[in-house]
């Protein structure tokens, strides 16, 4: 277990995942265990939504890779390459074509291998400040490579009342949220929100497009920015919704500031 500190803040990242993030003696993030996920935050690469409809291939420039839903980097172990008080950089490295376990099967899949035809680097950089909790994720890998970007991390909530405010004015409650069901709640064009308990956060981001949400309990909710809304195309399609790196590494960054 990884602990940074920086005045009145604490963050604790196990193996890489964000586990706890305590402000003025107040948890923001859901606990593993509690109703509602199995996870507290994880990341949605390189392909972001489902893909069993299509027997779990993404179309590619280099053919077809095999995925489960959300892509296959959650399946890769982070490393810790660099921790001080205040930051911590996790890695995960994948060699192209290798086949990696599906944690998902039998029970929830067909497939018990996923693969992707590319090399890449993924990194995730936490860094306290005294605003708040800045992440920073870097993809580095060959120019053209097509992929997509999520992060998925899961907030406590107080009850049912609870809400996310974005935009001009805009509410969407926790019904609503759950209402959605499984392709979860799109905020269209939106890179900010603010989860308002009685404690609140703001969740902002660079990079990333818009958001999403997604809960099934009235205890927990996750607030996730994508670089694609994968329900918008079937599953055989998704390949449209890709970004592609560029010359130099693919950066995106998320702040996570508590209100006062």
């Amino acid at each position: 277990m990884i602990t940074l500190k920086l005045a009145n803040q604490t963050v604790k990242i196990d193996k890489g995942e964000l586990v706890n993030y305590i402000v003025n003696d107040v948890e923001f993030i859901h606990q593993k265990g509690d109703p509602g996920w199995r996870n507290a935050d994880t990341e949605m690469f390189p392909i972001i939504g489902p893909t069993a409809e299509a027997n779990f291939k993404v179309q590619t420039p280099k053919g077809d890779a095999v995925q489960d839903q959300h892509g296959l980097l959650r399946e890769l172990a982070y490393t810790l390459v660099e921790n001080s008080s205040t930051t911590a950089i996790f890695q995960k490295e994948y060699k192209a074509n290798t086949k990696v376990t599906n944690s998902k099967y039998p029970n929830k899949s067909t497939v018990s291998e996923l693969y992707w035809p590319y090399d890449f680097q993924f990194q995730k950089k936490y860094q306290l400040t005294n605003s708040g909790l800045k992440i920073t994720f870097t993809i580095t890998a060959e120019e053209g490579m097509p992929y997509m970007l999520g992060y998925h991390p899961a907030f406590k909530t107080e009850n049912s009342t609870t809400q996310v405010s974005y935009g001009e004015n805009t509410k969407a409650s926790v019904q609503d949220i759950k209402a959605a069901g499984s392709v979860a709640y799109p905020l269209r064009d939106v890179t900010k929100a603010e989860l308002q308990n009685t404690n609140a956060i703001t969740i902002e981001t660079q990079g990333f497009k818009e958001l999403m949400l997604w809960t099934e309990v009235d205890t927990m909710l996750c607030i996730e920015p994508i670089t694609f809304y994968p329900y918008d195309v079937a599953q055989n399609k998704l390949f449209k919704g890709f970004s592609h790196i560029g010359k130099l590494p693919a950066e995106y960054k998320v702040f996570l500031k508590p209100i006062n």
